[in-house]
């Protein structure tokens, strides 16, 4: 799968929050970030980490039909392909613990492919087998279709083909907290980062912060990573994320001595 690369790098150094809140909302609908209103489903169970039963699978949106799972191979090794979800530097060893081997690289051809850079799907083949993938790439591929690691292809695979298969959007099992990436060129005055690890697909992350009294929203590029061009200023900071479920997370930040320039920060939680 052919990926886009990203403009900057970033290195890990993890450091605690201060604080955090949330809120979950229940409804009926989602909010896509393409803007689309579609339905919320519940069913069935994700697994844990010990393979039983961890709580209900909970999917958003539409079903993604008339696809095929190809091994890719999507890994963060990056033996073929670059992963469009990360730094030049490639997925931190930190983000790869929590977000685990099960990954999957999109078609390009879903809007605004990069709102979803480290959501997770739920996937289901035409052979009755099924997985949670963790979304790290995005690129060229057949209509509907999705490139996987290898660990993810053994699970699905059953030797069948064509490798027919059927995705949601999909809440992603709960493996620790919020992490927050931020390239290495990041400072008060161009601030940019990546969110990983949110248990729910984003609607929109926001910034409340020394130069924005008000929450406001960060952009979106074609990597993943979410980028105050006014840069957050140096203070306390507290970022905000909506998922597309309409539910909302916070983490509270005082400003890193050294900045934040190559870090990653650690929120106190997740979604729940």
């Amino acid at each position: 799968m052919r990926a886009l690369l990203p403009s900057l790098a970033a290195s890990v150094l993890l450091v605690s929050a201060c604080s955090s809140s949330s809120t979950n909302t229940d409804g009926g609908t989602v909010t896509l970030p393409d803007g689309a209103v579609v339905p919320a489903t519940d069913g069935g169970t994700i697994p844990g980490s010990d393979g039983g039963p961890q709580g209900p699978l909970v999917t958003y949106g539409q079903k993604y039909e008339g696809g095929e799972f190809h091994l890719g191979p999507v890994d963060y090794a990056e033996t073929q392909w670059h992963n469009a979800c990360a730094p030049g530097t490639k997925y931190a060893p930190a983000v790869q613990q929590v977000e685990g081997q099960l990954l999957a690289g999109l078609w390009n051809g879903i809007p605004n492919t990069a709102d979803y850079c480290d959501a997770c799907i739920w996937v289901t083949t035409a052979k009755g087998k099924s997985a949670m993938l963790r979304v790290v790439t995005y690129g060229d591929t057949s209509m509907n279709s999705i490139d996987v690691s290898p660990q993810a292809y053994a699970i699905l695979d059953s030797g069948e083909y064509p490798r027919t298969m059927t995705w949601q959007f999909a809440k992603c099992p709960d493996t620790g907290k919020v992490l927050y990436e931020f390239q290495t060129m990041a400072s008060e005055w161009w601030t940019s980062l990546w969110v990983r690890n949110a248990r729910v697909p984003l609607a929109k992350v926001e910034v409340k912060s020394a130069n924005h009294a008000a929450f406001t929203k960060l952009d979106r590029g074609g990597d993943g990573t979410l980028t105050d061009n006014a840069g957050f200023g140096k203070g306390q900071f507290t970022i905000q994320l909506t998922g597309i479920d309409g539910s909302v997370y916070s983490d509270t930040f005082q400003w890193p001595a050294n900045g934040v320039g190559g870090q990653t920060l650690t929120g106190q939680g997740n979604f729940p």
